[in-house]
């Protein structure tokens, strides 16, 4: 009863320029965030976390800053952001930003001032050095957009780092100026009302203070993004930034009800550290395992488990199965199990976020050369690496481009809007969005799904089958993710239930203690309360 609005809730991410556009520029703004809330309402989500949305030369989409403190006009301006946040709470409903502290853009002033002179007040604030002996980068580290992650600078004779696009150059956190500023962004954004930070490539924030070379990466092979071909072993994932990471913290918390999600790519045994000493940290380090597991039942099974083994005391979990920077579920894993998939995120233990879009089983679009957007794809074509299939927009009806705009989209529509968007799903008993809102109310009217403890039944037979229990209550969670029909016998103490929901939307195969589940087919199942043991 006691639990935070972050542990209990639903975040649902929201790319604005792929949302809703209400310019007609083919490019979603907050206006068009502001006129849909009612459809998250509606679907049950319970806060929303917007990526930037700050002024930004557009270079990565956003990602590179050139005002923290400012809107984009391409999204709108602080009237319709100061209106959107009070609709946002009028609803019920959380706002999260997305904090983009690794790295501004070239064109922000602290920049511009740092190149000006190697004496220049903010020429810390960036990370620069000498060239090699041989007039080379510093060391080996990459941009993960391909190349090296130093670029000279000719006027003032050193390299700058950069670990994305050279657009991009990484801040100097070293520099107790560079956190300061930062922690007053955060307390600006605060006082107009925001709930929460996402904070992007969190792990980045320090980096070795002898910038040793990177070691090779011995899984590397040809055809892979170049950025795998060295192991972070120096240029992320530093041990001095927890210190960093718990100062964001400390200035989060002296603003009531308040919160810190981190973007953590890291295996779990280092993903853990992340919040921070006494839970200190990240309130939540994003968890990411589910997007590259496999869908075999066992393999699942030990995910869950150990990520659970490895959770500090007291630290809450998390999982996201889909986001802007991954496939999206549906064209991973298939429509069907694309369903059980969501079962899954919103009936583990811990909160769930999800990517705008999944709830319509929404795939990743093919785009045409010439309509390229993501940066990282222009620098590395042809590997597979763009981002633009899963940032396409919203496909809300069967008018032209779904909906979301009266212009050219900025990315293409995907071809099967016209029956994959939200006005013909809501009129279908038995779609994938219909399912989703069945699920979320019912996660929302058991507290066993909410807050609840875990525990697996049975991972045979490519049948993942667990228990979710709070205070007497208890659901069973039954996901077939075989592709052949397979029936599971109910222990003993768990015989006397009712189905709550099939992935299928109709009622699934049940008898006495033994339930039929149908290829991919996911159920819930309520336990009664005469079934527990005395």
């Amino acid at each position: 009863m006691n639990a935070k609005w972050w542990q209990r809730g639903i975040f649902y991410q929201v790319y604005p320029r792929s949302f809703q556009d209400t310019t007609g520029n083919g490019v979603g703004d907050l206006e068009g965030i502001r006129q849909r809330l009612d459809y998250l309402v509606e679907l049950g989500v319970d806060a929303i976390w917007i990526s930037p949305i700050y002024p930004s030369p557009m270079a990565d989409h956003g990602y590179d800053v050139s005002d923290y403190c400012g809107i984009d006009p391409v999204f709108g301006d602080f009237e319709t952001f100061d209106r959107m946040v009070e609709d946002v709470h009028n609803r019920g409903l959380k706002l999260v930003l997305d904090f983009v502290p690794n790295h501004t853009s070239e064109q922000h002033p602290w920049f511009q001032e740092s190149c000006s002179s190697r004496d220049n007040p903010k020429r810390d604030w960036y990370i620069w050095r000498d060239p090699a002996p041989d007039g080379g980068p510093p060391n080996n580290w990459v941009s993960y957009f391909s190349g090296s992650g130093w670029t000279f600078h000719e006027p003032t004779g050193q390299y700058y780092y950069h670990a994305y696009l050279k657009e991009q150059p990484d801040l100097n956190w070293r520099n107790p100026e560079v956190r300061e500023e930062m922690h007053n962004v955060l307390r600006f954004w605060m006082k107009r009302g925001v709930d929460g930070f996402r904070v992007d490539v969190i792990w980045h924030l320090i980096k070795d203070a002898l910038f040793r070379d990177d070691p090779p990466n011995p899984d590397y092979k040809p055809g892979d993004p170049e950025n795998m071909r060295l192991q972070q072993a120096y240029s992320a994932d530093q041990p001095e930034v927890h210190p960093v990471i718990a100062g964001l913290r400390r200035v989060v918390d002296e603003y009531p009800d308040r919160m810190l999600i981190g973007e953590i790519y890291l295996p779990v045994a280092r993903l853990v550290t992340y919040y921070g000493e006494n839970l200190g940290g990240a309130n939540l380090p994003f968890n990411f395992q589910l997007i590259s597991a496999s869908r075999h039942a066992k393999d699942l099974a030990k995910i869950i488990m150990d990520y659970e083994a490895a959770l500090p005391p007291g630290g809450w979990p998390n999982w996201v199965l889909g986001n802007h920077d991954q496939p999206r579920i549906a064209s991973r894993m298939g429509p069907e199990l694309a369903r059980i998939a969501g079962m899954l995120l919103l009936t583990l233990r811990g909160t769930p976020t999800m990517y705008y879009g999944d709830e319509l089983g929404m795939e990743d679009v093919q785009i045409p050369k010439r309509a390229t957007q993501d940066p990282w794809e222009l620098n590395e074509p042809g590997i597979g690496v763009s981002r633009d299939p899963e940032r396409t927009p919203m496909q809300w009806d069967a008018s032209p481009h779904a909906g979301f705009t009266t212009a050219t989209p900025w990315l293409p529509v995907s071809p099967d809007y016209v029956r994959q968007n939200v006005a013909a799903l809501d009129a279908d008993p038995r779609s994938i969005l219909t399912m989703y809102r069945r699920l979320i109310a019912l996660r929302r009217s058991h507290a066993c799904l909410e807050m609840g403890t875990y525990r697996t039944i049975s991972d045979e037979d490519d049948v993942l089958v667990y228990l979710r229990e709070n205070d007497g209550e208890r659901v069973l969670v039954a996901l077939n993710l075989s592709d052949e029909t397979q029936e599971f016998t109910l222990p003993e103490d768990m015989r006397a239930c009712r189905i709550l929901l099939s992935t299928r939307m109709d009622d699934p195969e049940f008898a006495e203690s033994r339930l039929r589940l149908r290829r991919h087919e996911g159920v819930l199942i309520e336990i009664e309360a005469e079934a527990a043991p005395a």
